[in-house]
């Protein structure tokens, strides 16, 4: 138990959540760049509020570690420092070089992290190249019979920045692992060197492969956080270009819209301690993937568009996520279009902590239930 103990504190030091090792923001960013901090940033009305408009100002509460929360999701909220606002959003990046830099160590400190946990939970990892996209095959020491000719098709997240190469894996590791069920994680280009559309035309460049020798329906597609929204993101391009759809999606708390858009945006500023704030890395990040493209463009933010037709779909989100709102706006809009999709809400999560405490109840039932539902809907 020692081994388990050792890798469960390194997840939770570097915060590998397979999507955000970009929240080790304003500490972690000090040593390597200049951090912006601003005494505005400590008082001020709340942000993107339209003069006119009508708005709540929200006073200070008291947030006590959650009492319905598992033993182990409370002792990690417990230990965790409250996160500082003000230093997240003054977290900022001016030119590329900066970012590569921030990336890079960021990334480093990721892959420490999934070599430990690949060899406890006995995952083999292969790096290949299929349409000219690296991926990686993660195979389980144990796949479940039913699952033997099926796959499942990872995307990692990490703001669509962040985890390249095998820092993406924590992710898919666990999926294997707990789902039994053979991943390949795709390792797509991100910026600042290959911003929007290219992640999505890795995706679209694998899949377009894998079905040529697989029934699409005996594959799944999904990931957390930006891997969420570029899973989501792409199924609207399959759909563009006629390529056939997987049969089921996971959306882990997915970025699906890159604007500050839906309440816990901002309930949840300050609250959720993986992404903190909008203000900062995230909008960053934001801007940085897409370029000159509008940010609620549906390849960019896939909640804005058509999801008739759409495979059905996982979601899970948390009442502390900062993406919870991104969540269920995607969960009405399948459900709109009539589309199968499954809502899992868990108490007291931030964004993605089923990547982070992964020996909790609540991680254990995130994955027990994606393989469940992988059973229910895969060929």
């Amino acid at each position: 138990m020692k081994t388990q103990s050792t890798l469960q504190r390194t997840l939770q030091a570097l915060f590998i959540t397979g999507i955000a090792i970009f929240a080790l923001t304003p500490a972690f960013a000090q040593d390597l760049v200049k951090v912006t901090t601003d005494k505005r940033f400590e008082k001020r009305s709340p942000p993107n509020v339209v003069p006119g408009e009508r708005s709540w100002v929200l006073q200070e509460r008291t947030l006590p570690v959650p009492a319905a929360a598992s033993e182990a999701l409370r002792d990690s909220i417990a230990k965790a420092p409250q996160p500082d606002v003000a230093r997240s959003q003054g977290t900022t990046f001016q030119t590329n070089e900066e970012w590569v830099k921030y990336i890079r160590a960021a990334d480093e400190a990721a892959i420490a992290a999934v070599k430990p946990l690949a060899e406890r939970l006995k995952v083999t990892i292969k790096e290949e190249t299929i349409a000219g996209v690296t991926v990686f095959r993660v195979t389980p020491a144990n796949i479940n019979p039913v699952n033997i000719k099926r796959l499942f098709v990872h995307a990692h997240g990490g703001a669509y920045t962040f985890n390249a190469g095998r820092a993406g894996l924590t992710e898919a590791i666990l999926i294997a692992d707990r789902a039994g069920i053979p991943v390949i994680s795709v390792d797509y280009h991100m910026p600042p060197e290959y911003p929007f559309p290219a992640a999505i035309d890795d995706v679209v460049a694998v899949w377009s492969s894998l079905i040529k020798d697989r029934d699409p329906k005996s594959m799944a597609l999904g990931g957390t956080s930006a891997g969420g929204g570029l899973i989501l993101a792409s199924t609207h391009k399959f759909k563009e270009l006629g390529l056939a759809l997987p049969g089921a999606l996971f959306a882990g708390t997915p970025w699906a819209d890159l604007t500050k858009t839906g309440d816990s945006y901002f309930l949840n500023e300050g609250v959720d301690i993986i992404l903190v704030s909008y203000e900062g890395i995230l909008e960053g990040s934001a801007k940085l993937y897409a370029g000159n493209i509008e940010l609620t463009d549906p390849m960019i933010s896939p909640v804005y568009g058509d999801f008739k037709g759409f495979p059905p779909t996982y979601l899970v989100s948390g009442t502390r996520d900062m993406f919870l709102s991104n969540t269920a706006r995607t969960h009405r809009k399948l459900r709109t279009a009539g589309v199968e999709a499954d809502l899992n809400v868990y108490e007291s999560f931030s964004h993605g902590d089923y990547l982070k405490v992964i020996d909790s109840p609540e991680s254990q039932q995130v994955f027990a239930e994606l393989g469940a539902f992988l059973l229910k809907y895969l060929k």
